[in-house]
């Protein structure tokens, strides 16, 4: 049981133990400290009264031998009373009482004849004096010999009076115990009180320190809790900015943590890096099966646009099915690092066409697109990788937008920038999911395959722009920021060894 509680004791938190212990070793020191000071106090009191009294014996004693002689006993009271009459009232250092006693124990005078008339034996009055009696008779004492009875209230001192070798009897001066003990009191009281300023400004200060010194711990401890989990955050140095070890503690600790950070960041890039190339060798070969029967396809249709016959309509639905291929062939291209593809300056109608080509998943949906499109003359960027980079991000944002919904988007050319923005209402996406929205096989909608946001990012990346997805409140938004040449793309032949 004592062990339980002593254990419970240790297992307090240490917001307490090192408040609590710091207070304890104060009040043990203190209390030890002042004990011992009141202890030598006490002793240093009562030797200070025993050397007075007997100083004062002995004078008294050497003046007291004529009258003795000559049996003078008024002289002998004015002698003793005149100490008495000069004391001040609970003195003890001065005596209460002076008693002459002759050889055989009787009084010869005394400083108050009422109370110790003469040549009574001090015997008579009681045990404490009859022990007194004993201990100093003529033959044991040649010195002042102090004396105390346990049922007396009084402190003796007894100094012998001798002439020559003579012992002419003993002189006896008496202090007051309780007004020793009274002044010892007052004077430890006054000890106290400031012993107690002492722990009043010292118990704070502890309080202070060990809270400053444990706050910083509890954190810590808080915070390597969380490893197993997940990455702390680092700790604020501003509440322990100090160079001994508790600050080099949480020192190595930020230390350790931002180590930790950038292993995590490390081993992030590692992974996305092992799945692009999954994707790669997956999506290499498909890649090229798909390049030679499109090459057919587009031979075939540009020996079809040469014909006379064709009317109008004809040759607009050809040019969408050139341009729809070709963006199936750059698309291709952006999954072959080495592919290079037939790159065309952007122009308006290049972004104007895919409203047509959505029209039948808008009306399914039930959702209303609407363009804003601020640029008109022909933009230094690969049309095919643009168009299919808007493509992919309204098709999504069409399946996002739900029944009712509405899509926006929005192309602008300024200070040699291309902006693409398209927006849509729907579900929120959460910070988790934004975080890895752009990974290959990550899909965060029922049926997605978690690659049109992967080739969108990959397309974006080999242009030398940039992507981002923001979600607020009832609203989803990309943004794609690219590079805008001022000089016109010339065409490059497709790199036949790779189809």
């Amino acid at each position: 049981m004592r062990r339980s509680i002593l254990r419970r004791v240790f297992d307090l938190s240490i917001a307490h133990k090192i408040p609590l212990w710091g207070a304890a070793l104060i009040l043990v020191s203190t209390f030890s400290v002042a004990t011992l000071l009141m202890y030598r106090s006490y002793g240093d009191l009562r030797a200070s009264l025993i050397a007075g009294s007997a100083s004062l014996g002995r004078t008294l004693a050497q003046t007291l031998i004529p009258t003795l002689l000559h049996d003078n006993i008024w002289r002998a009271f004015e002698l003793v009373s005149a100490p008495i009459h000069d004391t001040i009232a609970n003195n003890p250092v001065q005596p209460q009482f002076i008693l002459v006693l002759t050889r055989k124990m009787k009084i010869f005078v005394s400083s108050d004849p009422n109370r110790f008339p003469m040549l009574t034996s001090l015997r008579q009055y009681g045990t404490a004096y009859a022990q007194l009696a004993s201990r100093i008779a003529p033959d044991k004492i040649a010195s002042p010999v102090v004396f105390e009875a346990p049922t007396s209230p009084y402190l003796f001192i007894a100094v012998p009076i001798v002439d020559g070798n003579t012992r002419l009897g003993t002189m006896i001066l008496m202090h007051s115990l309780p007004a020793l003990n009274f002044m010892f009191l007052s004077s430890s009281l006054s000890a106290a009180l400031f012993g107690l300023l002492v722990l009043a400004i010292l118990l704070p200060i502890n309080w202070y320190w060990g809270y400053r010194m444990a706050t910083p711990l509890l954190r810590l401890t808080r915070l390597m809790e969380q490893i197993q989990h997940e990455i702390p955050q680092q700790m604020e140095l501003e509440t322990y900015d100090y160079g001994d070890e508790l600050g080099r503690l949480f020192s190595t600790y930020n230390q350790m943590v931002e180590t930790l950070q950038e292993k995590a960041v490390l081993e992030h890039e590692m992974l996305s890096s092992e799945r692009l190339a999954a994707v790669g060798r997956l999506t290499s070969g498909i890649a090229h099966e798909i390049n030679n029967p499109l090459a057919g396809l587009l031979t075939a249709l540009d020996t079809l646009k040469h014909r006379d016959n064709l009317d109008q309509r004809s040759q607009h639905t050809l040019g969408i099915l050139e341009r729809g291929m070709l963006q199936i062939k750059d698309t291709v291209a952006a999954l072959l690092v080495e592919a290079r593809s037939e790159r065309r300056s952007l122009q308006a109608r290049d972004l104007e066409d895919i409203q047509t080509l959505l029209q039948g998943q808008l009306q399914k949906q039930q959702v209303t697109l609407e363009a804003e499109l601020t640029f008109t003359r022909e933009v230094a960027i690969p049309a095919a990788p643009v168009r299919q980079i808007l493509l992919n991000l309204l098709t999504n944002a069409i399946q996002a937008a739900g029944s009712s919904g509405w899509v926006k988007y929005s192309a602008s050319c300024e200070a040699s920038q291309f902006r693409l923005c398209v927006r849509n209402t729907g579900t929120p996406i959460a910070e988790q999911q934004l975080e890895r929205l752009f990974e290959p096989f990550v899909s965060y909608r029922e049926g997605g395959h978690g690659l049109g946001l992967w080739v969108t990012y990959q397309l974006v990346q080999q242009l030398g722009g940039h992507i981002e997805a923001t979600s607020e409140d009832s609203e989803v938004r990309f943004l794609v920021v690219l590079p805008a040449d001022e000089a016109p793309i010339d065409e490059v032949p497709v790199d036949e060894g790779t189809e």
